[in-house]
């Protein structure tokens, strides 16, 4: 089983998708982490793709897919994966389903949380990190025992700088700007699901797309 999973920044993916992987025994393949990796690593795929960070221009669709493709040709993602992140443009998702082809692995399903803007912006900008441990926690939701202090460690709690509500704004205009396009590629092949409510009610939803 391979699974695409959508969803705007403070949808929720990282909780769905860490219930869908442990439910089917998928491995979750994040760009960002892959990205990570090879940049720490220095390898060779990461130095071309720092290459373009370094001037301040997008990384091509053509290198991004190498270092994903690099990623599934690695033994520990034969049972399946999740993909986390990608594919963020057309034809990142082209090159995606042509190798779901050419490799006989397919695409079992395509997920797309749907939140509003609105809510997104209140879950996000609500949102509040510790500066040690990485901890996090929501103003109205799960706020930490004592005022800007970290239950975990005891280290400040504060506003992440791209989770102030101008800022969310801009990611989710990216999004929407990026995805919409790659969403309507894959038309009625993508399940849109509802990602408002409670995370059980919402993971059902999820898990009866992905049987769809």
């Amino acid at each position: 089983m391979n699974v695409i999973l959508f969803g705007p920044p403070g949808a929720g993916k990282g909780t769905q998708a860490g219930a869908v992987c442990e439910r089917h025994g998928l491995l979750q393949v994040a760009t960002g982490d892959i990205f990570r990796k090879n940049l720490k690593e220095k390898t060779e795929l990461g130095q071309l793709a720092r290459s373009f960070m370094d001037k301040g221009q997008l990384v091509p669709d053509e290198v991004v897919w190498k270092l994903v493709e690099d990623r599934l040709a690695q033994p520990d993602t034969e049972a399946g994966v999740l993909f986390d992140g990608f594919p963020r443009t057309v034809t990142q998702a082209e090159l995606l389903v042509g190798w779901a082809e050419s490799s006989g692995r397919g695409l079992s399903a395509v997920v797309a949380l749907e939140v509003p803007d609105d809510e997104l912006v209140a879950r996000l900008s609500g949102r509040r990190t510790c500066l040690s441990c990485g901890a996090t926690y929501h103003v109205a939701h799960n706020p930490p025992s004592k005022d800007g202090v970290c239950d975990r460690c005891g280290n400040d709690v504060v506003q992440r700088d791209d989770d102030n509500e101008v800022t969310v704004r801009k990611r989710l205009a990216t999004y929407h700007r990026q995805t919409a396009p790659v969403l309507e590629w894959f038309g009625e092949r993508a399940v849109r699901v509802d990602g408002t409510g409670a995370i059980g009610a919402i993971g059902a939803r999820v898990q009866a797309a992905i049987g769809s």
